[in-house]
């Protein structure tokens, strides 16, 4: 058990490591090394061929390194010992509070990045170039702090702006596919071809890491077990446990613990009966009912704002019903028909679960600290089974589920790309690392995209009984045909392909950590001196060069002058991506669109 690798916490002191490479050269041994991969020299810096730093940020998760190696030297949590992330989803409606939170954020961003020279890399910035893996839907206010700290606090030669989708598919040796991140904060699906991210088929979902933590935090308040430490020994030998188990109080779930138990002793089941986006029994043309019957189809799972729906009927959907103990505005204890749903849910997840029960030792509370020793925290089995359960409940428009953000974002593709792109899917990030979800995911694609069962019983038209009921509702019937081509590229337990081209792609990427996956592709990226946009020092300068010479009467002109130095894919054109295969190919489509007019005159 002393091989299982913990957590990553945050950096408490100054602990340099000795690197398995002497940096220090003898008379007799080769020159200064900078890497343990490349023999190279400080005279290389000055022409651009010392090996890169390969930054991947992330909102909770940091990942540094240098280019060429096969995993990152440092991974520790950005906000350090606190255990909130560094930047969320939604910024303060206050001017004066928005600028206070940038502030902040700002002093972290700079203490990280510090961080990454002087603590994880021992190197100097002045002499390396760095390589920043941006996330498709990072801020542009976060890039912009990121830059103004490289540039001017640690004077980085350039910094190079590479899509994490991109990397990632680049890691696993392709350049066209559709890469699926379930990262911390949010779930986003992006489709590239010929190394071209498509970002207005981007999808996102806020189902990830974060709503997870959430979702467990509820569930082990509500079911499950807390035991306090004894008072004294004797108390410990003579009062039985059973006596002395309570209900998990919230001061003992910790984000750190949640963090923990997510990696430690959660995993994904398989599937549970039929979907929810099978139980699709009506139409949105449907209106009969009243406001305690059963939402339309469209809206099975509730939004974080409507989980206070806890006592509609109790033939609803039973995976829908399974969210709404992942709010936690709403106490059960307040609503008696809503605390028998969950115990409902809570029989039938035991009924389909198998796994066992867990103990673990645990940090009571600051009332509970006279006793002997740690508190013990029960977590049911089928806790750490059934989850993960919220990460696939879609039919929500602005919480889709997971396998629904990639088939939503296949609808948008062009049709001719929809087979590449289906059998060509990558997925990572931190939550993918989670056992069994891959393969659960390749499920409830296929699951998704098949037929739904014929109902028992046809839903009756209220507004004309004398008709025919309306046909159900199937948003992803255009995908039907690509079912036998799905293939996820990384998936450790394929299931039998029926096409060559799943047989070709099912499987078949390295095994590399899925959370890794976008820092693999950059040391890649960085020892093949090629990546996204680069900006020098001397953009950045000139920029702040052309600020300072208008006078500064304009704040937001000169903020957007500096941040048009940066790539900013909502406001720049698309990028050209990989030259064609076949030039002359596309130099005669093009002369086939001329005019006549336009030949007569080339003639």
């Amino acid at each position: 058990m002393s091989n299982v690798p913990g957590t990553p916490q945050g950096k408490t002191s100054f602990d340099p490591k000795t690197p398995t490479i002497a940096r220090v050269a003898s008379t007799s041994s080769a020159p200064i090394q900078s890497s343990p991969h490349y023999t190279t020299t400080r005279r290389h810096s000055l022409y651009g061929v010392e090996d890169r730093i390969i930054i991947d940020p992330g909102s909770r998760i940091w990942k540094v390194g240098f280019s060429g190696e096969g995993r990152p030297r440092d991974v520790f949590c950005g906000s350090g010992s606190s255990e909130s992330p560094l930047w969320t989803l939604s910024r303060a409606a206050d001017p004066s509070e928005e600028a206070e939170q940038e502030r902040m954020l700002e002093y972290k961003l700079e203490t990280c990045l510090r961080s990454v020279f002087h603590d994880s890399l021992l190197t100097d910035p002045k002499a390396r170039k760095v390589i920043l893996v941006e996330h498709a839907l990072l801020p542009l206010y976060i890039k912009d702090m990121i830059a103004r700290i490289l540039f001017e606090n640690l004077q980085v030669p350039s910094v190079s702006f590479a899509s994490s989708h991109l990397l990632s598919l680049l890691a696993v040796g392709r350049i066209t596919g559709l890469a699926i991140d379930c990262g911390h904060s949010e779930s986003v699906a992006l489709p590239i071809f010929a190394a071209r991210p498509l970002f207005p088929n981007l999808r996102t979902t806020p189902l990830a890491g974060a709503r997870l933590t959430s979702h467990l935090r509820a569930l082990l308040l509500l079911f499950g077990t807390y035991l306090p430490p004894p008072t004294s020994l004797s108390a410990a030998a003579n009062i039985p446990a059973a006596s002395r188990a309570t209900r998990v109080p919230q001061e003992v779930l910790t984000d750190a613990l949640l963090e923990e138990i997510k990696a430690r002793c959660c995993f994904v089941g398989d599937a549970l009966g039929p979907s929810p986006n099978d139980t699709r029994d009506a139409t949105p043309g449907d209106e009969g009912g009243s406001e305690a019957d059963i939402p339309p189809p469209s809206d099975s799972t509730q939004s974080e704002s409507d989980f206070s729906m806890a006592g509609r009927d109790s033939n609803f959907s039973s995976q829908s019903e399974f969210s709404i103990i992942s709010n936690p505005r709403v106490p059960a204890a307040d609503n008696p028909r809503g605390e028998g749903h969950l115990e409902a849910l809570a029989a039938m997840y035991k009924r389909h679960s198998t796994a066992t029960e867990l103990q673990m030792r645990v940090v009571p509370p600051v009332a509970q600290q006279t006793g002997t020793g740690r508190g013990t925290l029960i977590i049911p089995g089928w806790i750490r089974e059934r989850a993960t359960e919220v990460l696939f409940e879609g039919g929500d428009v602005d919480e889709s589920s997971v396998a629904e953000v990639i088939l939503d974002s296949l609808l948008k593709v062009p049709v001719d790309l929809r087979k590449t792109m289906a059998s060509s899917i990558l997925v990572v990030g931190g939550t993918a690392m989670l056992p069994g979800f891959i393969p659960r995911l390749q499920q409830e694609l296929v699951r998704a995209v098949g037929p739904p069962p014929t109902p028992s019983r046809p839903s009756a038209r209220t507004d004309r009984p004398d008709k025919p009921p309306l046909p159900t509702y199937d948003p992803y019937v255009s995908l039907r045909p690509l079912l036998p081509y799905f293939a996820i590229l990384n998936n450790p337990s394929p299931p039998p392909a029926t096409t060559a081209r799943a047989v070709a792609n099912v499987g078949k990427a390295p095994a590399f950590s899925p959370a890794t996956m976008a820092w693999v592709g950059g040391s890649l990226a960085g020892s093949l001196k090629t990546g996204g946009t680069e900006v020098n020092r001397e953009q950045w300068d000139m920029a702040d060069a052309n600020r300072d010479g208008d006078g500064g009467m304009d704040v937001s002109m000169d903020d957007d002058r500096v941040r048009m130095v940066l790539p900013d894919w909502t406001r720049s054109p698309l990028p050209v991506g990989a030259p064609t295969a076949n030039p002359h190919a596309q130099l005669s489509a093009s002369a086939m669109t001329l005019t006549p007019s336009q030949v007569r005159v080339s003639a």
